[in-house]
């Protein structure tokens, strides 16, 4: 089974030294953000100023990956699509919009971002939830005409913790949006407090561009390296190959030293499918 990892699991490392460290240890995808040392424009939850990013530099950037056998996958962005400040939604809609034309550019097939969130009211709350759900559907419906025009298409990561909290209710939001474009970035560590593996499959496996590789206890906030959580991982890999067989698989939450440990245990848990699951 081919395995990747998110780029920003390396934040100490150029892009180039990110991309022959992967290489050299076998590895295949990466979702791209630009939190290197010669990139760091990338920012959880919220957008940086990228007028100095040209055109030449993200072309560069991503060869360096290519050039080493690395397929870029997807491009990170990961802003608020929840913001209620005007003029800052108005700044994450165009920092997400250049991030679809640098993927367009680069012939990468997808852009990626979760829901986003207010600090200190992330979730479903409920005397905010039908207006927040109204603007997040409005905003992913203006980037997905962008997405559209620019021939990218943008992944969506649901998670437990924020306003689409299930494999259902994302099956739900595509189906407003209305869209082709807009795909879903499954990490099972984010729907397992919800959704059994199965169900993650039976509800998204049509829409899944790629996946997130991290665990979570049921009970956690935050997710865990693979393994280290409630994920069936011999059920979760068995379903991957019956249903998105050679879809990238990228890790996350991991780093410069345990990154090839987890990836080993990966490898060990699709064994396991196979053996379970003849």
């Amino acid at each position: 089974m081919d395995v990747g990892v998110v780029s920003r699991s390396f934040p100490q490392l150029s892009n180039e030294e990110t991309a022959k460290l992967l290489s050299e240890k076998g590895f295949k995808w990466t979702e791209l953000c630009f939190s290197q040392t010669d990139s760091n424009y990338w920012v959880y939850n919220g957008m940086s100023d990228m007028k100095n990013f040209t055109d030449e530099e993200s072309i560069k950037i991503v060869e360096s990956f290519r050039n080493e056998g690395i397929e870029v996958s997807a491009i990170g962005v990961f802003t608020n699509l929840l913001e209620t400040n005007e003029k800052e939604a108005e700044e994450n809609l165009a920092y997400f919009e250049r991030l679809i034309e640098i993927a367009s550019i680069n012939n990468v097939p997808y852009v990626s971002t979760e829901c986003g969130f207010i600090p200190g009211k992330r979730g479903v709350n409920a005397d905010t939830y039908e207006a927040d759900f109204q603007r997040i559907l409005e905003n992913v419906k203006y980037l997905a005409q962008k997405a559209e025009k620019y021939k990218v298409s943008i992944a969506i990561e649901p998670c437990v913790l924020d306003i689409i909290p299930s494999a259902k209710r994302m099956v739900d939001f595509i189906n407003q949006v209305g869209s082709d474009r807009v795909k879903v970035l499954l990490d099972p560590a984010n729907l397992i407090a919800n959704n059994s593996e199965e169900d993650m499959f039976s509800y998204l496996s049509p829409h899944i561009a790629y996946f997130h590789g991290k665990d979570r206890k049921v009970n956690d906030t935050y997710g865990r390296a693979i393994g280290d959580g409630d994920i069936n991982w011999p059920l979760f890999l068995h379903l991957y190959h019956k249903y998105t067989e050679d879809v990238p698989f990228i890790m996350e939450y991991v780093n410069i030293n345990n990154f090839c440990d987890i990836r080993d245990r990966v490898l060990h848990f699709n064994e396991m499918a196979a053996f379970q699951y003849k």
